[in-house]
């Protein structure tokens, strides 16, 4: 049985890591070792079964070569050819220093003195994932996880299986869940202290951070009292990519086991389109029977889609 890279570094037997250069690309041959596939596709890399070796890009070569040490504490030990990983033309077995040496530091105090507001999508991103990576260039994972979901709020909904395929470790999913939750949390504060009705756009924002990039149909509903301040914000169903069944009767239950005296209603379509179907407008139209019968107003319902949304009330569904 061959001996695995972890075990070979506890020993203190050097790890055999290759780079060359092969076909106009960057061979990489290494033992296994559980972190190198995900960190590698990270950077491009391309596993090729018949070589059983893994092709970068020929301009990745410090960030292989940093990747390398990282992982078995060397990188071979062989120079690059002229060129590769650097503007330099000149053989060098190793930079002095990695080439983002400082960069989380610089970001910091970056974020700390200019605001978070002032940061790109990207950098902020990486401010997060720090948690998840205590050494290293977070950057390019970083830019790897806008290019997959599509945008920072995609990402930071993206489910904990999503995450684990695309290369990310615990720490690094933990520490996005986190920061997704603290800002939810902040907005739902911030709804309690005025009534809903007068803090409209703040009202879209939070429904929008909570399902707006969803990949399933949710059915949230908000509680709120006779001053129309939140009491409650509850996701009553959870469907399929365009369903969610709705009970009517439930929902009045639970307002009125709350003591709401009125609702608002909000589900995701993650089609894009938010345009409400046939069975949204008459389940609509069941709720309010319902809740009216038994002295609880239906404020509005509202459909939100990645970048829009609509309200019954403004196109006098309700």
């Amino acid at each position: 049985m061959r001996p695995s890279a972890y075990s070979m570094l506890r020993a203190g037997r050097r790890v055999p890591v290759s780079i060359v250069e092969r076909d106009g690309r960057l061979a990489v041959s290494t033992p296994y070792h559980a972190d190198f596939p995900s960190r590698a596709r990270m950077l491009g890399g391309q596993w090729d079964a018949g070589r059983r070796v893994w092709l970068f890009d020929l301009g990745d070569g410090e960030r292989v070569r940093t990747l390398c040490r990282e992982v078995y504490g060397t990188d071979g030990g062989e120079p690059f050819p002229a060129g590769i990983g650097s503007n330099s033309h000149q053989l060098a077995d190793a930079p002095a220093q990695p080439h983002y040496l400082g960069h989380r530091d610089r970001l910091r105090e970056r974020l700390l003195s200019a605001g978070p507001d002032n940061l790109p999508d990207y950098e902020l991103l990486e401010v997060i994932l720090f948690a998840g990576r205590q050494r290293g260039d977070v950057k390019p994972v970083a830019k790897a996880l806008l290019s997959k979901f599509g945008s920072f709020g995609a990402v930071m909904a993206a489910g904990r299986e999503a995450l684990v395929e695309a290369g990310l470790n615990l720490a690094a999913i933990a520490a996005i869940k986190a920061a997704r939750e603290a800002a939810l949390r902040l907005m739902h504060t911030e709804l309690q202290q005025r009534p809903v009705v007068g803090s409209w756009d703040q009202l879209i924002n939070y429904c929008a951070a909570h399902v707006a990039h969803n990949n399933i149909e949710e059915f949230h509903i908000l509680f709120l009292d006779r001053k129309n301040v939140l009491i409650r914000h509850e996701r009553q169903q959870r469907g399929t990519v365009d369903h969610t069944p709705v009970y009517p009767r439930e929902v009045v239950k639970r307002a009125l086991e709350l003591s709401a005296s009125a609702l608002i209603l909000v589900h995701n379509h993650p089609s894009g389109d938010p345009t409400p179907s046939t069975a949204d407008i008459k389940v609509t139209q069941d709720i309010k029977k319902a809740a009216t019968a038994l002295g609880v107003s239906l404020h509005d319902h509202l459909i939100i889609a990645r970048d829009r949304h609509i309200s019954f009330r403004d196109l006098k569904l309700i």
